[in-house]
């Protein structure tokens, strides 16, 4: 990890009891928590289906926590705006979720919102070489997306390395996302890669203690 970056733990709500949400955010939030992260999934772009702009627009008021959405939709173009409008602070979307990446980030930019880009397990790192300038966060994916609960796949741990190098290389103040499997047995192994923010779902919310559960993230980044 970036001397100059802080390290940010951001629980999937994916992972949380859906008959709780609002529960579930505040005590996350109580926990430790620096972001939110909320996956958003159509069926179609990845198997899973999760909730919309409504379900975030909800939660917004609760809670003062960073949003970080993750858009796992195709053709994504259509919905940045209502996640803009329902109080995402950053906006991802994966390389493959429409024709034209660069006028997405531009949309997203024009909204107010930090933007993000998503790589799949097979997406290689040169797919965001000429987007740089546009992102706030590359976000690894080290599960294939659409469940949680998978295993991490160690294999993309060169493509972290090899995206800090590009990071520090562009100039740009890009974090760098981690999602998929990460537990205090994985954390270091990604933040010795290079990566600064670090998605928790099943680690945090099926544990019995949600500020242990950060608190053993964070001691296994460190």
């Amino acid at each position: 990890m970036s001397a100059s970056r802080s390290l940010v733990i951001a629980p999937s709500l994916l992972a949380a009891d859906f008959a709780r949400l609002g529960e579930e955010v505040a005590a996350i939030e109580r926990a430790g928590a620096d972001w939110l992260h909320l996956d958003i999934m159509d069926g179609h772009f990845v198997p899973n289906i999760s909730f919309g702009p409504a379900v975030v627009k909800a939660l917004r008021p609760h809670s003062k926590l960073f949003f970080d959405v993750h858009l796992m939709i195709s053709p994504v173009d259509l919905y940045i705006q209502p996640f803009a409008d329902a109080g995402a602070d950053l906006i991802a979307l994966h390389v493959e979720a429409g024709p034209h990446l660069h006028r997405s980030l531009q949309l997203i930019k024009s909204l107010g919102k930090q933007a993000g880009v998503v790589l799949n397990p097979a997406t290689p790192p040169e797919s965001i070489a000429h987007v740089l300038d546009l992102i706030d966060l590359v976000l690894v994916m080290t599960v294939n997306p659409g469940f949680g609960g998978q295993k991490f796949i160690a294999g993309q741990l060169p493509k972290i390395a090899q995206l800090r190098q590009m990071i520090d290389q562009s100039g740009h103040g890009i974090r760098l996302e981690i999602d998929g499997g990460i537990t205090p047995a994985t954390a270091g192994a990604v933040v010795a890669a290079g990566a600064d923010t670090l998605v928790a779902g099943t680690a945090v919310f099926a544990a019995a203690d949600y500020a242990a559960a950060i608190s053993d993230i964070r001691k296994a980044a460190r």
